[in-house]
């Protein structure tokens, strides 16, 4: 919804070119619901579950900054995201997608309507505001939006008209449903409260409350990473495998408790490092806290077993917002994916041959031919696995940085890795990926053979990790680092 944030909602709805909305042999009718969403209210959820009702598919799409809306940057994307996948991620027919957020773009319209209108039938959702004048072809939409009058007379809308507001039908596009709107909200007023310390009970869902309190959103200039809290009382998923006499032995006491994901409020997970990584990868857009006791070995990313043995869940504890790696791959013939990785990415010789890697940081060639085993990319979190194994000091989980790191490197002689700064991209291409092919790995998961890899930090995806406050993550790597 590109016009303004107040909106109510009620089970009202007139149809506009009736025909146009015959059932019979339509295709999937998709909801374009975008928006600032900053932050998502109840009124959001409300209009997104009433669009759910009317449409077989609804797309939020949280915007990326945007020139005329300032306040778009005043909350870093990636708490954005996950206030998105908090208040609309549990609603049957809805989709939240990050694009905007990851790409760092404000997606226009027609871009939107070129996007999807191959999966079915686009409507795009709008506020009546934006349609006032259509008639005499001076709305909103005609004037300002990129090949706004182009989209005036072919694409859909579906339009909200809140109370109060000088509705004139005559100004619908060709191709309109209008939908009442009865339930107050509006993002402005609801930033206002907290920016001032006063209650917003009833404006937001409940775990979208909780995490904006604990990394004080829209109150602090700069939001925290981590906060001191508790687990005390609260549900939880367990994630074990029980094929293992370790986990097993771990895991039974708890089976009893644990409820189901939906309905949890954090995510117990008994294993290794490799059992959380892979819960992560799995539950990550659930947005729920990620609280691990170790059954294996090393065990950086989760609690001990004598941490755990008492009173469950802790009530000391501490919740640490990680930063995760956004990956894109492409192979030999050209064709492209992406992934999420929590601790690493890397590329690996695929046969006896060593890898002839060029590395590019920023569109600048630092390394014009690394010749090596492979080279990997590593987030703080992350800088204690692998990237450690290859010479990496390891970093504090709260570093504002990430790791490029070499693996037996045999040229440029005594590079072995270096520093980054949250905004970089790293790319690394295979400078013959005939006769010395590599292969891709994000935490572990192999994606193949591939020419190229570009990562960065994600600007969207990241995972809570929770630790025991009297043994957190911060004192593992000192540990390390001190060889204790």
């Amino acid at each position: 919804m590109n016009g303004g944030e107040g909106v109510r909602v009620s089970a009202s709805l007139r149809l506009h070119s009736p025909a146009s909305l015959a059932r019979c042999g339509m295709p999937r009718r998709i909801a374009i619901f975008g928006g600032s969403f900053n932050p998502p209210g109840n009124h959001h959820a409300a209009i997104a579950a009433r669009l759910a009702a009317e449409f077989d598919e609804v797309r939020v799409i949280p915007c990326g900054p945007r020139p005329d809306k300032p306040v778009t940057g005043s909350v870093p994307p990636v708490y954005r995201a996950a206030l998105a996948d908090l208040v609309f991620g549990g609603l049957a027919k809805v989709a939240v997608d990050l694009s905007d957020f990851e790409q760092e773009t404000f997606t226009r319209n027609h871009a939107l309507q070129s996007r999807f209108e191959m999966q079915g039938e686009v409507w795009h959702v709008v506020g009546a505001d934006l349609i006032a004048g259509g008639a005499r072809g001076e709305s909103l939409i005609q004037r300002t939006w990129e090949h706004g009058t182009e989209l005036w007379q072919r694409a859909n809308f579906a339009v909200l008209r809140r109370p109060g507001f000088d509705f004139d039908a005559r100004n619908l596009p060709p191709h309109a449903r209008e939908i009442d709107l009865l339930v107050d909200g509006a993002s402005t007023e609801i930033r206002e409260r907290l920016s001032r310390g006063q209650s917003v009970a009833g404006m937001l869902n409940a775990r979208a409350l909780a995490y904006i309190e604990r990394y004080g959103l829209y109150r602090a200039p700069i939001p925290g990473n981590w906060a001191r809290g508790t687990l005390e009382n609260a549900k939880f998923f367990l994630q074990a495998d029980t094929a293992i006499p370790k986990v097993r032995e771990l895991s039974t006491p708890l089976a009893g408790r644990s409820v189901a994901a939906a309905e949890a409020d954090f995510i117990s997970v008994v294993g290794g490092d490799g059992a959380m990584l892979r819960s992560i990868r799995e539950h990550w857009r659930a947005r729920l806290p990620f609280f691990g006791i170790n059954a294996g070995h090393m065990g950086f990313l989760l609690n001990s077993q004598e941490q755990t043995a008492g009173k469950f869940p802790p009530a000391d504890v501490i919740f640490r917002q990680l930063p995760m790696l956004f990956l894109e791959f492409e192979n030999e013939s050209g064709q492209k994916r992406t992934a999420h990785g929590f601790n690493d990415a890397w590329l690996e010789r695929a046969t006896s041959q060593s890898a002839w890697l060029e590395v590019t940081v920023n569109n600048v060639r630092r390394i014009p031919k690394l010749v090596s085993d492979g080279a990997l990319v590593a987030t703080a979190a992350g800088s204690t696995a692998y990237a450690r194994s290859m010479g990496a000091s390891p970093l504090l989980a709260d570093t504002p940085a990430w790791l490029l790191v070499g693996s037996n490197v045999l040229e440029p002689a005594h590079w072995r890795s270096a520093l980054l700064s949250p905004d970089t991209t790293v790319e690394i291409r295979s400078l013959d990926p005939k006769n010395r092919p590599v292969e891709a790995f994000v935490d572990g998961l192999s994606m193949g053979r591939v020419v190229t890899l570009r990562a960065r930090l994600s600007r969207a995806a990241a995972a809570e990790l929770v630790f025991c406050a009297s043994h957190d993550m911060a004192e593992k790597i000192a540990a390390i680092q001190f060889a204790a």
